[in-house]
């Protein structure tokens, strides 16, 4: 498998750099180091990554990749005599953007919280509410969640809910389905009021036998005879309650999030 660094280096926190990291998915024949530079917002810091570029590439016999989202145009232009392959989201996105719009563009650290403002605060409000609200941690506000997800252990429930937050601002609370919801044959009364913001997540039972013998190797709960019974009766579970759900076995948390999403629009 061919090697390469790639480097996120921004003047921010690199969250947008971040993002666009989500293009090196289309590649798994290659294995790449992934190395975050946020706040490089000096001359200085410049050097540094300057550095750290020259030796990954001595490292991995190529060039590294570069992503970068550095709004000052004399760090990037300073940035960019290293011996990279630059994925520049001004010259590639911002600077075409511009001329088309005729449009000068802002070019500070963290301009795309500010630009969004309200939206913003809403998504962190968002996030708030659903670790508060994670593997059912509380039953208080449940009146306020956009979508309450639901399924056995380790079926995908958290990482879908923080999803769902920190990009959409949904206020996503998510319920594990116990063994004694299995005895009674019934959902947790408390989310019977609930039902029209319920949505379902499934799993193979390979799947979750090895995400549970991860956690808990040799036991119970992990065994693919438990894993098996346990997500037969919680698809039953939801069956009778009149509940959607998805397979998360083979779906991205993004993936799961726009089906969620879709439902969601279409209730509303």
């Amino acid at each position: 498998m061919l090697k390469r660094t790639v480097f996120f280096i921004s003047d921010g926190t690199g969250i947008t750099a971040g993002a666009l990291g989500k293009l090196l998915e289309h590649f798994p024949g290659t294995n790449f180091t992934q190395v975050r530079l946020p706040f490089t917002d000096t001359l200085d810091k410049i050097k540094l990554a300057q550095d750290a570029i020259l030796n990954a590439a001595e490292e991995d016999g190529g060039r590294p990749v570069v992503i970068m989202t550095l709004g000052n145009i004399e760090l990037r232009s300073t940035l960019k005599e290293s011996n990279a392959y630059f994925i520049d989201l001004f010259n590639t996105f911002i600077d075409p953007l511009s001329l088309e719009l005729d449009q000068k563009p802002l070019r500070g650290a963290g301009i795309a919280h500010s630009v969004m403002g309200s939206k913003y605060n809403d998504r962190m409000e968002a996030v708030n509410f659903t670790l508060n609200h994670d593997d059912g941690m509380t039953n208080s506000g449940l009146e306020e969640a956009d979508v309450i997800l639901i399924g056995v252990s380790r079926c995908g429930k958290t990482p879908t809910s923080v999803y769902l937050a920190m990009q959409f601002g949904i206020k996503a609370a998510n319920y594990p389905l116990i063994p004694e919801d299995f005895e009674r044959g019934s959902l947790p009364a408390v989310l019977n009021k609930h039902l029209d913001k319920i949505f379902g997540l499934t799993i193979k039972p390979e799947r979750l036998h090895a995400v549970r013998n991860e956690r808990r190797s040799g036991s119970f709960y992990a065994s693919i005879e438990n894993c098996r019974k346990e997500i037969v009766t919680a698809e039953n579970l939801m069956r009778n309650a009149g509940i959607t759900w998805a397979d998360s076995t083979s779906r991205s948390v993004e993936e799961l999030s726009a089906i969620i999403m879709e439902k969601t629009r279409k209730a509303s």
